[in-house]
């Protein structure tokens, strides 16, 4: 098992009796996070789902919100931002905004697990400005230069 960060977390009063986000399996890399409230998606609505938690994420890391896959393949249900980011000074409630690609409504509620939380480390960039880049086999070739789709050509 590799180490454990520790994450404080606060129930809200309308997340009262819901599970916490937890891990399904041993090697499940994301937690499994649950709604708050009922709510119903119809094709191509967007809603910022609920989840009764606030959380104090440490510095140095974020909290990666990813789709669920079943969700996604079986109802065209998925995180349009995604992977969403919760950075690690936000203190408000977290919700999980899901978008319904799918055809038919969609209705989540309280209780059901709607996505997935995955705590990830921050390396943060400093700019260093040049004049010149250094070169590579790829240079400026873009969307589809390295192949892998016979359809791209």
């Amino acid at each position: 098992m590799t180490d454990q960060v520790g994450v404080r977390i606060k129930r809200l009063a309308h997340g009262a009796g819901l599970d916490l986000p937890a891990y399904a399996t041993q090697g499940a890399a994301g937690m499994d996070v649950v709604a708050a409230e009922a709510v119903e998606l119809t094709p191509g609505a967007r809603h910022a789902v609920a989840t009764g938690l606030g959380l104090a994420i440490p510095e140095g890391f974020e909290i990666q919100v990813r789709p669920r896959s079943g969700l996604a393949l079986k109802h065209g249900i998925g995180v349009p931002n995604a992977p969403g980011t919760i950075d690690s000074d936000y203190r408000g409630e977290l919700k999980i905004i899901l978008i319904n690609h799918g055809t038919e409504v969609f209705a989540i509620e309280r209780g059901d697990r709607i996505a997935q939380l995955v705590l990830a480390p921050v390396v943060r960039a400093r700019w260093e400005e040049v004049g010149d880049l250094d070169s590579t086999d790829r240079g400026e070739s873009g969307f589809g230069s390295t192949g892998g789709h016979a359809k791209l050509g």
